[in-house]
This record gives structure tokens, sequence and C-alpha cells, in this order.
């Protein structure tokens, strides 16, 4: 294990060991609340932080694999594990093809498109109310799950949600360093330069848009799983728009900013709500202080302070070491 990767051994150990310290199960499904956000999070940030591409439809990928893993399970008549594999499957085959719509454009053109493509996808399973239930959604999702692992438990659903951050961590880690990841941040940065020395722009961010859509994809399941109910809501532009928030406020580009940020909107959602009534405005000004005062989100800004309070400490005096003298 690498120094980088223990603060985040260390994050994940406290969130698997929830159940230990309280018998609440409110707080247990708190931390899956955060668990399944933040693999959301760090799948977006490969588009945003990594590639560049601001998009208002990632939550298109875990709607439809919600609706999928719903629909073969309850109605297609699969077992919940052949029926998440399946989900996840269709999923990427959608995403393969609106990759190839939206990735024909940067910039705004690409907020715009992906966020048409939401809209087409969440009209549809508004209105197709004979396979989706419309407004209503579809409800009692089956969790899979046996003897040895209940996950009808909220502890050991827990414990599903924590390890698949594990892995995301680890895998989306290796992938940043590597150099794939390399090459991604190069057609962010000089995307003509990149083209110019022989790299092939398009299919190095098509390659991003299709991680994060599996990520996005493995988090619909999860959402599906934990709720064990889903609605047209979940692939709103306003759930696009909250997961971006995320990965901004924790810092885009970095590992640890998603997972801040997911915190930050889940924990300000579930318990400012229950003290606060206008718990929306407290997030809306939350968030404006963290663009004011750490534009590029809580991680880096966090970076640059203690890089700030080291340059004000003093430095330590000089040790003199004494002179030998000299026989005469």
């Amino acid at each position: 294990m690498t120094r980088r990767m223990l603060p985040f051994a260390v994050v994940l150990a406290a969130m698997a060991l929830v159940p230990v310290f309280t018998p609440s199960p409110f707080y247990v499904n708190l931390t899956s609340q955060v668990a399944i956000a933040a693999i959301g999070a760090l799948g977006l940030n490969v588009l945003v932080g990594h590639a560049g591409l601001n998009s208002l439809g990632f939550a298109v990928f875990p709607g439809l694999s919600a609706y999928l893993v719903a629909w073969l399970s309850t109605l297609g008549g699969f077992d919940p594990v052949s029926a998440g594999l399946l989900a996840i499957g269709g999923t990427m085959l959608v995403a393969g093809l609106f990759g190839v719509v939206a990735l024909r454009a940067t910039g705004l053109g690409f907020v715009m498109i992906t966020m048409a493509l939401c809209q087409i996808v969440w009209g549809a399973a508004y209105r197709w109310t004979s396979v989706t239930g419309g407004d209503n959604g579809i409800s009692a999702i089956p969790r899979p799950g046996t003897g040895l692992l209940p996950l009808e438990r909220p502890e050991v659903f827990l414990w599903l949600c924590v390890g698949t951050l594990a892995l995301a961590l680890i895998q989306l880690g290796r992938f940043f360093d590597s150099p794939m990841g390399v090459a991604l941040r190069g057609t962010r940065d000089q995307p003509r330069r990149m083209s110019a020395v022989g790299y092939d722009v398009w299919r190095i961010r098509f390659s991003a848009w299709m991680l994060a859509a599996a990520w996005g994809a493995v988090t619909g399941l999860l959402y599906a799983w934990y709720h064990q109910f889903v609605s047209p809501h979940m692939m709103a532009v306003t759930a696009s728009a909250e997961v971006l928030l995320m990965v901004v406020a924790g810092g885009a580009g970095t590992l640890a900013g998603p997972l801040i940020g997911a915190a930050l909107v889940v924990l300000l959602k579930n318990l400012a709500s229950i003290w606060i009534e206008r718990w929306v405005m407290l997030l809306g000004c939350t968030f404006v202080a963290i663009v004011l005062l750490m534009p590029d989100g809580i991680v880096p800004g966090f970076g640059r302070l203690r890089a700030a309070l080291a340059r004000l400490r003093p430095a330590p005096a000089p040790k003199l070491v004494p002179r030998e003298r000299a026989d005469v």
C-alpha cells in the first residue's frame, strides 16, 4: 500500500466500523448513501477533472442502470445478480452510443448535448408508464443475498458499498497514474498538441467517457438495491447537477475531492434537513462560500493553505559546529 492510499484506507475502515460504534440503522444507512454518492462522484471526476469535459447528463448512467435492474429483477424474472450484470452491460451499450454523439463537441456544446441526452431519457422514463411506472416508479426491487451474505441487513449492505468504493479508488488511482491517465490530462490541457504528436484525442476521451459510465452504472445498481425503488427523479438535470457539485466542491482532478464533496452534500441533505426547514438555502450558502474562499475546491484549497502556513513558519536556526583546534 502506498502512502497516498493510507488515508483512504483509514477513512474506509472508519466507514465500515460505523455499525460497531452505533446501533442505530440511521447512521449505517447514511454512511451507505455517502459511499454510493462518492462512487458516482469519482466516476464523473474522470470527465470533469481529468478530461476537462463538464457534463450535465451524468445522471443518465445511474438512472439507466437502476431502471434496468429494477425491470429485469421484478418483471423480467432474473435473479438480482444476473439482473445487475445485465443492467451494467445495457448501460454501457447505451453509453457507447451516447458517447459517439456527445464527444463531437467540447466546452459549452458538450454540456448542452449531455443535458439534452439526459432529458431525452428522463422524458422517456416519465412518459413510458407501461414499462417504467412513470412518476410512480418501480418499487420492491429485490436485493441479492444468501445466508452467508444477507444484504437485507443494513450493516452488510454498508460493507458491500464500502468495498465497492475501495475498488473504485484503487482502479481510478491506478488509471490516473497510468500513461493513459497522463494522456487524458494532455487532451484536457493541449488537445491540438496531443493530436499533432500522434495521439487519437477522440479515442482517449471516449475511453474516459466509458470508464465514467461504468462507475455510474455501478452507482445506479447500488442505488436501486439500497432504496429498492427507482423513479425518473434520479435522471433529472438536478440530479446531474448535484453530482457535478460534489466534484467541484471537493476538488476536481483530485482523488479525495469527490469523496469529501459527496460526504458534504449527503450529510447536509440528511442532517441539516432535520434541524433546518430551509436546508436547501444552507446548502447553497455553503457552496457559495467554498467557491469564494476555495475556487478550486476543498482539497486544493487546504493544500494551498498548508503550503502558505509552511512558508510563514520560521526556518530553523543553523547549527554551529565548533572548529577543532589544530595541535601546535
